[in-house]
């Protein structure tokens, strides 16, 4: 990804932000966090990413999901003599629809298929106020409905970092060119 494209995900993020009424500070604006997985491709396979806090006990994020991006289906593994990751999403704007194990029909699912493999289709739609725990290595993704969404995130120390995913030629380190 270029420095141009990032910093076009990063406005389009802020803009988001701004909608779900999220306030950060002007060093927050400075952080966030443009994932494309390594796939080029940010707008249909991507996140956006605002980190407040990351110790060893807890974590604190708020996502955004551009209109139909996806986070692509992947697993929170242990780490480090620790468990994997469990975390709780909030939605705070848009709608999310969330695919984790479970009963599946994937002629209903309401979202679009993404660009990368994935296997599993129980479907959990948030809204506004509604949330949802994932358990630690559970396979999920989750993908913004036509106008976007922001999702609060509240979980066990992240290990993004050390995350599988379902499609091998993902890559969670964010590379910006030139």
């Amino acid at each position: 990804m270029t420095r141009t494209e990032y910093d076009a995900q990063v406005q389009k993020a802020l803009a988001l932000y701004e909608k779900a009424h999220i306030v950060l500070t002007e060093e927050e604006k400075q952080n966030i966090e443009v994932v494309d997985f390594g796939k080029g491709m940010v707008n249909d396979l991507g996140l956006q990413l605002v980190v407040y806090i990351n110790t060893d006990r807890v974590c604190a994020k708020e996502m955004v999901l551009l209109p139909g991006q996806t986070c692509p289906e992947h697993m929170h593994i242990p780490t480090n003599g620790m468990p994997g990751k469990e975390e709780t999403f909030r939605c705070r704007y848009g709608k999310v629809y969330l695919y984790v194990a479970g009963e599946k029909n994937t002629d209903a699912i309401k979202a679009k298929l993404p660009p990368s493999d994935v296997s599993v289709f129980h479907e959990i739609v948030l809204n506004p106020g509604e949330q949802y725990t994932i358990n630690p290595e559970t396979w999920h993704w989750f993908q913004a409905a036509e106008d976007g969404a922001v999702i609060s995130e509240f979980s066990t120390r992240s290990t993004d970092e050390t995350d599988i995913f379902t499609d091998k030629t993902l890559v969670r380190e964010v590379v910006i060119e030139g």
